[in-house]
């Protein structure tokens, strides 16, 4: 049975490793899941998601020089995101982005304020600028 790019087929994890899943395929063909590809969260150990012997439905990515790609999340279908048009620009809701200069700007403004509120509190604490004298 060949296997097409893009098909959602069913097979049977056969092998566990820290970079993925191998997952034997209809038609005896074994493919590799990636950790990137087993869930839309962030995935520390494959074993907290997949067992071996599990019967799961993987996506065909890729084929490429034999070794064949597979991805678990991508078999979710969701909905599309809505693509922000033009339209919306005019309407006043579009809020540009803060280029660097404005975001170094911010930065050194509320840097300088939190200096100068950690200086007076500490020499508040030390009794001012004299300090004690004995």
């Amino acid at each position: 049975m060949a296997i097409e790019i893009g098909s959602k087929v069913e097979g049977k994890v056969t092998g566990i490793t820290n970079f993925g899943a191998f997952v034997e395929l209809p038609g005896g063909s074994t493919g590799l899941v990636h950790i990137s590809e087993v869930a839309d969260s962030y995935v520390k150990d494959v074993n907290d998601h997949l067992k071996v012997g599990d019967l799961i439905e993987v996506k065909v990515i890729s084929e490429k020089e034999g070794k064949i790609a597979l991805s678990i999340k991508q078999t979710v279908d969701r909905p599309q995101r809505q693509t922000r048009n033009k339209d919306n620009r005019s309407k006043g809701n579009f809020k540009p982005k803060e280029n660097f200069e404005d975001k170094i700007s911010n930065f050194l403004k509320s840097s300088e304020e939190t200096q100068y509120s950690l200086k007076r509190s500490t020499e508040t604490k030390r009794g001012g600028r004299g300090g004690r004298r004995g």
